[in-house]
């Protein structure tokens, strides 16, 4: 099966957040994301394990 990948928009919405944002991150390199031409791709699963990585809730 296939790994889902997301263009810089589809990761501003699924975070709920401005593109320009999801940019900033990758440039400060915050995000996980790799270039596929002069297009930033991310994978889905990579963005779920920043997420939580990042989360302030730990689980025991």
């Amino acid at each position: 099966m296939q790994e889902k990948l997301l263009t810089a928009e589809q990761v501003a919405s699924y975070l709920k957040i401005d593109k320009f944002t999801v940019y900033r991150l990758v440039t400060q390199k915050k995000i996980p994301a790799f270039k596929v031409g002069n297009q930033w791709r991310f994978k889905k699963k990579m963005i779920d394990a920043w997420l939580m990585k990042n989360s302030n809730m730990r689980l025991t």
